[in-house]
């Protein structure tokens, strides 16, 4: 869900020109049979990891356990095909190197603990980055020369690391000097500017109270970038960086999508009857994924995240101006309960991506994965 150069990921984008607003109905792409956990582009190839054994393609079954790459631009599956034994929960892509992380043991049948080097074209295993990794990764970045690692580890090849770790991306090694800490998990990453943004669960950041939830770290050294404070008062599932603005996707009662400025300030807040739980920008506009079914008129919400004063449907994705956050008429309904759990945007082909555990786009089936363009 994140990156500035070489990849585009699933919680990280760059703002673009005005352009038209991309299609209410998903373009001709493949579904998959069990939900999509996690979406990256690189290019014009869309690289898909969650809990699927095949794909859906016209109806036919095509196995892909866990791992499957797309052509963005004309929909077609991709023959690159590594498997994976479990969940597979973050993708990140750097070059000719493809990142995943998740709760597998096993990927192509070698083993690997949670965290894995694919290759972009073939999908073979690296033989070099191997690590053992106490705790899950749920979020990757690759920017900087580094791979940025988070989740609830504990320790990376017997060296402790408290939910954050990082691993050159040419050498595959852990770097000695990135290491934060922070007292809760990590749910995801952004890094655009010289910075690495950080959300999920957290009090604490470097033992450092007052970065509840989202903080900005140096990317080198990972200290704490003090000007960025915003203090969130709920989990954050998600984020995106436009080249003025930081966009986080939250749970609590309701749900919300908040835009900050960059140096912590907050710009505006859309508010949901159920979580956030990702959230991308193309354009002039910001897109939010998650459970709801409805945005809220106000900030108000009742019960189970109910809105007190007034709702318009909205079913698990929504699309808000990138300028003060107000509800555009862009509508893509899916359906199901958890919904849309993931997204990536590609500026270049003016598209983004969701996945999650949806099966219909407005009425049409669309099972899992959905690209809009």
């Amino acid at each position: 869900m994140m990156v500035l150069g070489a990849l585009i990921v699933a919680v990280g984008t760059v703002a673009g020109p005005a352009q038209a607003a991309p299609s209410q109905s998903s373009d001709a792409v493949p579904g998959f049979n069990g939900t999509v956990r996690a979406v990256a582009y690189s290019g014009s190839t869309i690289y898909v990891g969650g809990d699927f054994t095949y794909a859906i393609v016209k109806g036919k079954s095509i196995a892909r356990t866990r791992l499957a790459a797309l052509n963005a631009s004309t929909g077609e599956l991709l023959p690159w095909a590594p498997t994976a034994d479990a969940r597979v929960k973050a993708i990140a892509v750097s070059g000719s190197s493809v990142y995943i992380g998740g709760e597998f043991t096993y990927v192509s049948g070698q083993k690997r603990d949670s965290l894995a080097r694919l290759d972009a074209t073939s999908g073979a295993v690296s033989s070099t980055f191997k690590h053992a990794i106490d705790g899950k990764p749920y979020a990757l970045a690759a920017a900087n020369g580094r791979l940025y690692v988070g989740g609830t580890i504990t320790k990376v090849s017997g060296q402790v690391r408290t939910r954050l770790a990082a691993f050159d991306l040419l050498t595959g090694a852990l770097d000695g000097t990135w290491k934060p800490i922070v007292d809760d998990q990590v749910e995801a990453f952004a890094t655009a500017s010289g910075r690495v943004y950080v959300g999920g669960k957290f009090h604490k950041v470097n033992s450092t109270s007052g970065y509840d939830r989202l903080v900005a770290l140096d990317p080198a050294s990972g200290a704490i970038v003090t000007g960025f404070k915003p203090k969130p008062a709920v989990i954050v599932f998600g984020i995106a960086v436009t080249g003025d603005s930081v966009y986080t996707a939250h749970g609590g009662q309701g749900g919300t999508a908040t835009a900050y400025t960059l140096s912590g300030g907050k710009r505006w807040s859309a508010t949901f009857d159920g979580d956030a739980q990702a959230i991308t920008s193309l354009g002039d506009t910001v897109y939010v994924g998650g459970h709801f079914d409805h945005a809220c008129r106000t900030a108000r919400t009742g019960d189970q995240g109910v809105c007190l004063d007034g709702s318009d449907p909205r079913v698990k994705l929504a699309a808000l101006d990138i300028a003060d956050g107000h509800l555009r008429d862009w509508t893509a309904d899916a359906n199901g309960i958890e919904g849309v759990l993931t997204m990536a945007v590609n500026p270049g082909l003016g598209a983004f991506a969701a996945g999650g555990a949806f099966t219909t786009i407005n009425g049409v089936t669309q099972k899992r994965f959905a690209q809009f363009s």
